[in-house]
Formats: structure tokens, sequence, C-alpha cells
């Protein structure tokens, strides 16, 4: 299974991708996981990734066309594109068992106040919830997302 993890903070990720089971599967070929930083596909020269809500509200939210870039520079096939959002289907048994039969999927770990809703229209991608509590982040999420991929889940 091949993940392409979308983020803009990369390094969460290098402890837990080398460790424990996910380390095996990756070192097995089983799981090949790629991290991407979103921020790369920013055109400003701070590299911003976020903006005020279009139409108005509180917070920032991450823009569209950084995603849309990363999202498009992963070529086909990609698989289910997931953005990872509190407002999103809640993982279950069921709902893992449907991902761990996926031959790719890309992970969006959203932030701030979560993402432009045209990024939902646009790309098109699903969202997904590990629970209900705040994170600051879609990092942690993605990692509980992966764990229980083909990682761990019998053939």
């Amino acid at each position: 299974m091949r993940v392409d993890i979308l983020t803009i903070f990369p390094g969460i990720f290098d402890g837990p991708l080398r460790g424990s089971l996910l380390g095996r599967a990756i070192d097995a070929g089983i799981l090949d996981v790629r991290i991407h930083d979103i921020r790369v596909f920013a055109v400003d020269r701070h590299r911003q990734v976020d903006d005020e809500p279009f139409g108005g509200g509180p917070g920032m939210v991450m823009k569209p066309e950084p995603l849309f870039e990363a999202v498009e520079s992963l070529g086909a096939p990609r698989g289910r594109t997931i953005l990872l959002s509190p407002a999103g289907r809640r993982l279950d048994q069921a709902l893992v068992r449907e991902l761990a039969a996926e031959t790719a999927m890309v992970l969006i770990c959203g932030r701030y106040e979560g993402v432009d809703e045209r990024v939902l229209e646009g790309l098109p991608a699903e969202e997904l919830s590990i629970g209900d509590y705040v994170l600051s982040g879609g990092e942690v999420p993605a990692l509980v997302v992966l764990g229980p991929s083909r990682a761990s889940s019998p053939e």
C-alpha cells in the first residue's frame, strides 16, 4: 500500500515511521509512506499556506492552491484522498478494513481552523475523524490511520 501524507510539519513522522509495526512494514515493503511538505507548493516568499476563510468567518484556514498543487504533484493513480478533520466520518473497524484493502491513499493533515471548503469540492476529498476531541492538526490522526493498515492486518 502506498500512502502519501501532505503536511506542513513533515518532521513529526520521522520517529513513528521508523519504529514498531509501521517501521517493520515499511522495511518489508508492505507499506510505502511518502511525506510531502505542503509549504513547498506555496508560491509566496514566506511559503504561506493559511488565509482568512473564503466568505468570511473566524480564524485561519489552509489555502486551497498549495493543497491542489501538492495533490496534483503525486500523479495518478493516487487512490482515495482523505482530509483528516473533526467534521469527518468517524474511524471505526469497518472503515479500517475498507482502508486496509486500498492500494493507495492520500492523507491530508489539516491545521488551523481547517481547510478552505474549495479543497473538499475540488479534489474531491472525503473527511475522516478519529474521534470527538480537539487536536492541533491532522498529523496524529494520520498516524492513527496508518497504524491499523496492512502493517498490522492479517492477509
